[in-house]
């Protein structure tokens, strides 16, 4: 089976809407080569092999194996900080897991609440007197580092440099030359992996009542977790603790401003909202393709053999589009029942932080609705400028919007 090339898929207009092209990949290629600019892999886009390949031992995580994929792919600096539990398979998944799921656990979640409710209402407090914003820059984003930088103990004045460091990581193919883009990521690679070693060493020397201090005491006290473990590790939770979040508070907005009914329904019923997320996140999830995956044998998906030593990506917004699964699934429908997206994966690697995740988002919502009448968008929907199609995001790079002060 040829290859689908890059120009096919990773374009502008690939990137303003994915999903036709995800419908005719599902339709007609379910299981197919793609050639992208990153690295070449199979596409899985139903729901049903999907799910399947979410769970299946035969594709590991484990990217840093045989083969170093990562390496080739990423780069010298990755592995620093990207060998964690989300590049590794069981038994040393389970174990890194097992290492700070109590730091996820609903209760000690639900303990933020009221801190995540600050810090939505102090950004929002900022913008509502100016009538307009930048919504990425003034609330998707800030929102959930703040979040998981206050969770990790990252000090309040380090917080910004950190968060300009990881949106080079973020934005990279925007504008940059390919060259000066790989220089680029290798250049915070390096300064994130120098930080966050240093913080684990005052952390050391100064514990507190924070995340990077528990998994310190886990090192040193109980030896569960290497010095490497121990950096990588806390990298992970940085990074995909506030990354998806905010790409999805501006895909849900975006998404609710371009679906005014649907918009004046979570208006008239708030209580509504949890499980409008859910539907917001199958219709433009912030994740469209999974983590890659190795196939360490030959393995057989809608009646395609995909080659042992093949990447894998299962791409989880094709599969929340399937119509095998969802009745007219490129409506948005926030009254939708028992939505059972795969947003947030399946299997072992089901996202660790999804509770956190969840209370963001409904706080975060909640108060742009409650707080921005007359919200709309700031410019065109086809104006809006997107992360490049080849990022593993589905994001923005701005969100104008206007609403009443």
């Amino acid at each position: 089976m040829p290859a689908v090339p890059a120009s096919e898929v990773y374009t502008d207009s690939f990137a303003a809407d994915p999903y036709p092209t995800f419908a005719r990949l599902r339709e007609n290629s379910p299981v197919c080569p793609v050639a992208s600019p990153r690295f070449d892999s199979y596409l899985i886009t139903r729901f049903d092999d999907a799910k399947a390949a979410l769970t299946d031992p035969r594709l590991s995580k484990d990217l840093y194996g045989p083969g170093q994929h990562y390496l080739r792919i990423f780069g010298p600096n990755s592995e620093a900080l990207n060998r964690n539990m989300l590049n590794s398979d069981p038994p040393e998944h389970s174990r890194l897991r097992r290492m700070i799921s109590q730091a996820f656990a609903p209760r000690r979640i639900e303990a933020l609440r009221p801190r995540v409710a600050q810090i939505v209402g102090e950004l929002l407090d900022r913008i509502v007197p100016q009538g307009r914003a930048e919504l990425m820059e003034d609330f998707a984003i800030p929102l959930p580092m703040r979040v998981i930088c206050d969770l990790l103990g990252v000090p309040g004045e380090d917080q910004k440099r950190v968060l300009d460091w990881t949106q080079v990581i973020r934005t990279s193919g925007s504008g940059r030359k390919p060259e000066q883009d790989r220089a680029a990521v290798q250049e915070v690679q390096l300064r994130l992996h120098h930080y966050l070693a240093g913080l684990v060493k005052a952390k050391r020397a100064h514990p507190a009542d924070d995340m990077i201090s528990a998994l310190i005491e886990a090192c040193d006290h109980e030896g569960k977790l290497s010095e490497r473990e121990l950096v990588s590790t806390t990298f992970l939770l940085l990074f995909a603790g506030h990354q998806t979040t905010a790409d999805f508070l501006g895909n849900a907005t975006v998404a609710l401003l371009t679906h005014p009914e649907q918009l004046a329904l979570l208006r008239a019923e708030p209580d509504m909202l949890p499980a409008a997320i859910e539907e917001l996140l199958r219709f433009d999830g912030p994740l469209p393709v999974a983590s890659p995956r190795i196939a360490t044998e030959d393995v057989e998906y809608g009646g395609v053999r995909i080659p042992a030593g093949s990447i894998v990506g299962v791409v989880i917004n094709a599969a929340n589009h399937d119509p095998e699964h969802f009745g007219e699934p490129d409506e948005l429908d926030v009254c939708r029942e028992r939505v059972g997206h795969i947003g947030f994966g399946h299997g072992v690697h089901y996202c660790l932080g999804v509770s956190l995740a969840r209370m963001e988002a409904r706080i975060g919502i909640g108060a742009l609705l409650r707080r921005l009448p007359g919200l709309r968008l700031g410019v065109p929907v086809e104006e809006l400028r997107r992360l490049p199609a080849a990022s593993p995001f589905r994001g923005l790079l701005e969100l104008p919007v206007r609403f009443s002060a």
